[in-house]
């Protein structure tokens, strides 16, 4: 979704979440899908939550992840904010859970079946153009958000055959389109974290599944989208 920033490497979403890993429109494959979130704004935040009061201005409420393509028509669930209730259930717990005292949250996330390949024109048809949709609920400044960035990545290297992948189905979702989302899109006054002056390298999502042509050009993408209308977008498994 449009234009966003990077500060030394970081990836700076519309919220409170910074992707340290992936970069944008890396070539995945492997064992796992692996997203590196810093929770603290580089040390902005105060961390764990037990140390924030309920009403402070500026904190987490939830993170969920997605991995989506509109040209695949895929929207398969990394993380629904849900614990699993077994191992074989395919996605992640709640990411704001994951490494309690850690503020860079690593989620690895198992490829689904569908997804296994060795990165020639054999391919199955569901490799390809994806994003990993980071949806974030927060509160910034007194203000409750629910925002949607999406980060493009492209599913193409190798992923072997492992007994621990899931059938696609089980992770699958509602898609709706682009226009959709935007409907109950709304901006952010601005970046949380990225200072005034602060070096940063604008940074154009590329032609894969999720991005518009005609986007605006702005600097970081920012969408808002109401808490009502994200449990219509992503249904919960």
């Amino acid at each position: 979704m449009g234009n966003f920033t990077i500060v030394n490497g970081q990836v700076y979403t519309p919220g409170l979440a910074i992707i340290d890993a992936p970069q944008p429109n890396t070539p995945l494959g492997g064992e796992n899908l692996q997203v590196a979130i810093d929770v603290s704004g580089n040390g902005k935040l105060p961390w764990p939550p037990s140390t924030q009061s309920a009403d402070s201005p500026t904190l987490f409420h939830n993170i969920t992840l997605f991995l989506t393509s509109q040209t695949l028509s895929h929207n398969f669930t990394i993380s629904n904010g849900t614990e699993p209730a077994n191992n074989g259930t395919g996605y992640v717990g709640p990411v704001l859970d994951l490494e309690p005292s850690s503020t860079v949250k690593h989620v690895n996330w198992v490829w689904p079946k569908c997804l296994v390949g060795d990165g020639t024109s054999s391919d199955k048809p569901a490799r390809g153009a994806y994003n990993i949709s980071m949806h974030q609920s927060f509160r910034w400044n007194g203000t409750n958000y629910y925002t949607v960035f999406d980060l493009p990545i492209s599913v193409t290297n190798s992923i072997s055959e492992s007994a621990e992948r899931v059938d696609c189905a089980s992770l699958e979702n509602k898609l709706l389109s682009i226009a959709d989302v935007e409907k109950s899109s709304d901006k952010l006054p601005g970046q949380p974290w990225v200072q005034a002056g602060a070096s940063t390298s604008l940074t154009k999502t590329s032609a894969a599944a999720g991005v518009l042509k005609d986007k605006k050009k702005t600097m970081v993408r920012l969408a808002t989208v109401g808490m009502a209308f994200s449990v219509f977008l992503h249904a919960a498994l």
